[in-house]
């Protein structure tokens, strides 16, 4: 397993790391992994989603951005918006840079999601697969990004998150490209509230998803 930890300069000269695991020199598949506000490239749903993909000769990118520290704490929603878009980006293009691949996989967990959807619109995504966690469905430009997509993907939201929103989900789930999850019980965490054995039910299905697309 060859693991690199580097850094680029993110909007308003923040430091954004980043880390890219490979199993195989050789790889021509990458899986960018695009965390919460809080729900870090470590939690659960990441994790393990990064087992699949490095078993599948797919290398992993994790854009470690940390927007709940201190430096964003003066930011307005337009501000962390822009920050959030340009610092994936500058990520993105350092990797893809030195690297050449030619197959993607996109997974986004509620904030990555914003990131996830302003990224769709590079040309060499056209063809990416895309892994929605709990995304953000009040937004327009998420939500837009979901409908409009053709190609394959995968949408998973709990009925117990605060974004879900059933005449959108509906209406998402017209979208034959799509295979769209909603869980029962399950928060924005993907996880049952006081519910640890039901959370790692719900863990497993996931990644049984996502191990199948």
């Amino acid at each position: 397993m060859k693991i690199k930890t580097d850094f680029v300069t993110g909007f308003k000269d923040a430091i954004i790391s980043y880390t890219l695991l490979s199993k195989n020199s050789k790889s021509k598949s990458l899986a960018i992994m695009f965390p919460g506000l809080g729900y870090t490239a470590q939690g659960p749903l990441f994790h393990y989603s990064t087992g699949v993909f490095l078993n599948k000769n797919t290398d992993v990118l994790h854009i470690n951005y940390q927007y709940h520290s201190a430096f964003y704490e003066s930011f307005s929603n337009e501000e962390l918006d822009e920050a959030l878009k340009r610092d994936v980006r500058n990520v993105i293009d350092t990797v893809l840079s030195s690297h050449t691949y030619s197959d993607f996989y996109l997974i986004g967990k509620s904030l990555g999601s914003i990131a996830l959807a302003s990224e769709l619109g590079r040309t060499a995504f056209f063809d990416a697969k895309v892994i929605w966690l709990t995304p953000l469905l009040n937004r327009e430009d998420v939500f837009g990004a979901m409908v409009k997509r053709k190609k394959r993907g995968l949408c998973i939201i709990g009925d117990k998150d605060p974004y879900y929103k059933e005449e959108k989900f509906q209406e998402l789930k017209e979208n034959p490209a799509i295979d769209s999850l909603l869980i029962p019980e399950a928060n924005h965490s993907l996880e049952v509230e006081g519910d640890p054995e039901g959370s790692i039910d719900i863990l497993k299905e996931v990644i049984k998803k996502i191990e199948a697309l």
